[in-house]
């Protein structure tokens, strides 16, 4: 289902994240004949040339033959160019048509801003606008998310820490130990999750900054804070380490094939 934005009160539908509905555009001009439109702009040579640049920068498979063609004979009064010719003779990528129930002509972003700026530069300036406030939306709802599975795991955390201090840790022993016994414990969730310790994932990556744990996916933060909580459970029911680090790496391959399979979930 497309993203819909309002631009001066034209609805405008963005799909695949950059491809922005020529269609709607169009209608902003003329609602009853946006077909017409359309191709009336493509039929411009410096629309056809705008157009193959921007093929010949992000497209390998262009068809750089069937452009030139089509370039010779844009601008004369026989000529005329659709969408979908454009996309079938040159294997365009940027220009997509689409039919369905949210049918249209879509174009990435560059091209989309393109077509606006032939509508009216005041429209244009307004859609940009508006793209990038949805743009600006969606980066904080990831980081929102990203925050809120960082908090669940860092609480998960505190459950436990305090079940290593209140079943593992003897009285009266040093601070070092104490934290020696932590660090045991971490390492026995890195090794069921990641395949390795902290120590082994930095020898592996003495270029990049922070730990293993800041490097990991949104799926495997997730996991890690059911993890956290099980070898919780674990260390209370007085579970030998050996035994917790079988059960904990096969709940991680588990929950992890899950998560990978429909990650849609977490997006």
């Amino acid at each position: 289902m497309p993203t819909k934005i309002i631009v001066q009160k034209q609805k405008i539908s963005i799909v695949d994240d950059d491809f922005i509905s020529l269609t709607d555009i169009a209608r902003y001009k003329d609602s009853k004949r946006s077909d017409y439109i359309l191709q009336n702009w493509m039929r411009s040579k410096s629309t056809i040339e705008f157009l193959g640049l921007w093929e010949q920068i992000n497209n390998v498979n262009f068809n750089s033959i069937e452009f030139d063609g089509i370039k010779n004979q844009a601008g004369t009064n026989s000529f005329v160019l659709t969408p979908k010719r454009w996309i079938s003779t040159t294997n365009a990528i940027g220009i997509k048509s689409k039919t369905g129930r949210y049918g249209g002509t879509y174009a990435h972003k560059d091209i989309a801003f393109e077509f606006a700026s032939w509508i009216s530069a005041e429209f244009k300036l307004f859609l940009i606008k508006e793209f990038q406030r949805l743009k600006e939306e969606e980066i904080q709802k990831q980081q929102i998310g990203w925050d809120i599975k960082r908090t669940i795991v860092k609480m998960n955390y505190h459950i436990h820490t305090d079940a290593i201090k209140n079943n593992l840790i003897p009285p009266d022993i040093t601070k070092k130990k104490i934290n020696f016994i932590y660090a045991t414990e971490a390492d026995l969730l890195n090794v069921a999750l990641f395949g390795m310790t902290a120590k082994q994932w930095q020898e592996k990556n003495s270029d990049k900054k922070g730990n293993i744990r800041d490097y990991a996916t949104a799926e495997q933060l997730v996991v890690l804070a059911n993890l956290e909580t099980l070898n919780a459970e674990y260390i209370k029911q007085g579970i030998e380490p050996k035994e917790r680090l079988k059960r904990l790496n096969e709940t991680a391959i588990e929950q992890l094939g899950i998560l990978l399979k429909y990650q849609g979930f977490l997006k």
